[in-house]
């Protein structure tokens, strides 16, 4: 970690201190008491370096001293919490699994990666944990990713990918998106906290507060977990997880690639952790590829079933990052309740901010026929349109079914989400990185992380059955689309045409997915402008004008309907 000196500076480099600190090589160098006579020194070789690390990393093995629990203070709970994770608990955990053992090449060495996809993960992440421990009642636990990781496993996925190594994000990355003080307050450990000025930290300390959970635990929240050992550490790796995998995919080095991490982060905004997120990995993996590798355009697509507001908020007046987001909305009933249609950014960012809110609760809940629609008539329009340099997909799985009403309710298949992983993989030269964010039901996200990774391999997946690509949306998710275009294009930048192009050339052929649509007035930009300093023009906003000036999807010109289905 560094001083509190380099972090105010703002210095990215670590101190290479063997206490809780990030190395140049991207391990994590602890200072084990359980193992006096292993302590690391700098001439230490390589291959028993790697053999001590191994042996620390040893379930069961402590990596921390005992320290002082944190003084619980009273704390208001977030406002919508009729919809909030912590309202249900989950049937007891699956068995546990065996995980095969690790194997990392040394960190000395410099390995030519496969032009393949990436996968990274790191078991440390499984040591955020309620103290309370009992992973029923807290629906974001250790076996999500430990499911996920051995299902790839399992079926084979893994061999075929790219292992890259693990690392923390620095708390340079991390201040990318977040306050000093949040990096501190949730980026520190008890270890690590004697490297750095006490006389400033214990000021910054003494605001934390934290809530007594009902299950005996802490939480920052009713919702989120806190461990003082083990929560920043492995929310730091979780962060510098995605960044890494980004990077390497940006520069080419990896085809594409797959985040297994926790805690997820799409709700964590500059200041406030929430929603069991403390540090937003795609959202620092975002602003690192601005900052090092001056990406230009970046889209974020969001599936989970709630919306990521922590990320809408870190890019609301960002012309260079397009954010779409599919959630359940209500109507700001479902939680964080953030996530309307007229939420379009603002600033020069104004119209790159797409929230596909669907409303009527579960009556019917959302399926296959809803999520391919909006990608059909909102999703692939602007993102084609918006031609991004690089995709970075917030993959929650709680949208498929088997989640129960409070953590989603919807019905969504995990071969769908195959699918659509798919479609994504036609933009940006197939430069695509998908993390997991949120996800409870261990079969429903286990199954919908192997038809991603599978989706990114390239290999065959198991097709959508014809009814489903035959069958239309329900009215309330009819009713949820014509807002959102309607929305978008009152919020037109650009000149109509109605013959800009929206071809999806990638997609099957689909039923036309609105059955019809207000009409609308043609009218002259009231708010016509350009952002000089990005030349770009709203990303969508002469298809969706194009939309909006027929009553009829189905008998729109040739140039919107047969565009929307033109077979691969």
């Amino acid at each position: 970690d560094m001083d509190l000196e380099e972090i105010g500076s703002g210095s990215g480099s670590g101190s290479g201190s063997v206490c809780g600190s990030e190395c140049e090589d991207g391990y994590h160098r602890r200072q084990s008491t359980s193992l006096p006579n292993a302590a690391y020194t700098p001439t230490f070789p390589v291959l028993l370096w790697e053999q001590q690390r191994q042996v620390i990393l040893r379930p069961g093995l402590p990596l921390d001293p005992p320290s002082v629990p944190p003084l619980i203070w009273p704390h208001q709970p977030l406002v919508r919490t009729r919809s909030s994770p912590a309202s249900t608990s989950l049937p007891p955990p699956h068995p546990p699994t065996t995980i095969p053992s690790l194997s990392l090449s040394s960190p000395a060495a410099d390995v030519q990666l496969r032009f393949t996809t990436g996968l990274v993960y790191d078991a440390q992440m499984q040591k955020h944990q309620c103290t309370c421990g009992d992973n029923s009642r807290h629906p974001e636990h250790a076996g999500r990713v430990q499911s996920i990781w051995s299902r790839l496993h399992e079926r084979g996925l893994r061999n075929q990918c790219e292992r890259i190594r693990s690392r923390k994000a620095t708390l340079e990355e991390l201040q990318s998106v977040h306050s000093e003080k949040h990096v501190l307050l949730y980026g520190t450990n008890p270890l690590n906290r004697l490297k750095l000025d006490n006389r400033k930290l214990a000021g910054i300390l003494s605001q934390r507060i934290f809530v007594m959970l009902p299950c005996g635990g802490v939480g920052v929240d009713i919702d989120t977990v806190w461990n003082e050992l083990h929560t920043s550490a492995a929310s730091r790796i979780a962060a510098g997880c995605v960044t890494d995998l980004a990077l390497k995919v940006a520069q080419g080095e990896l085809k594409n690639g797959f985040a297994v991490v926790r805690p997820p982060g799409h709700h964590a905004t500059q200041s406030t952790p929430q929603g069991f997120c403390f540090f937003n990995s795609v959202a620092i993996a975002a602003k690192q590829l601005q900052n090092k590798l001056n990406v230009s355009k970046i889209l974020i697509v969001d599936w989970d079933v709630h919306h990521g507001n922590g990320t809408q908020d870190a890019f609301y007046n960002d012309p260079s990052v397009l954010y779409i987001s599919l959630h359940r909305y209500d109507d700001g009933n479902f939680f964080p309740g953030s996530g309307h249609p007229s939420e379009v950014g603002a600033h020069a960012g104004e119209g790159f901010n797409v929230n596909v809110g669907w409303t009527g609760g579960l009556n019917p809940p959302m399926g296959d026929a809803e999520y391919l629609a909006a990608f059909r008539a909102v999703v692939m329009p602007i993102a084609h349109e918006f031609s991004p340099d690089v995709v970075l997909v917030s993959a929650g799985f709680d949208a498929v079914e088997g989640h129960s009403p409070s953590l989603g309710g919807y019905k969504v298949t995990a071969k769908c989400f195959g699918f659509l992983t798919r479609q994504l993989m036609s933009l940006a030269g197939g430069r695509v990185v998908l993390a997991l964010e949120g996800g409870h039901d261990l079969k429903a996200i286990c199954d919908a992380s192997e038809a991603c990774v599978s989706a990114l391999l390239g290999m065959e997946v198991e097709p959508l059955s014809q009814s489903i690509l035959d069958q239309k949306p329900c009215e309330n998710a009819v009713q949820s689309l014509q807002r959102v275009i309607q929305v978008q294009g009152d919020n037109n930048l650009s000149p109509v045409s109605p013959h800009q192009s929206c071809s999806l050339a990638t997609s099957p052929p689909l039923h036309p997915c609105l059955p019809s649509l207000p009409p609308a007035v043609p009218h002259t930009d009231r708010r016509a402008r350009t952002h000089t300093h990005t030349h770009m023009a709203r990303p969508g906003s002469n298809y969706l004008q194009t939309l909006l000036w027929h009553t009829t999807f189905a008998t729109s010109p040739p140039d919107c309907t047969q565009m929307l289905s033109q077979p691969n």
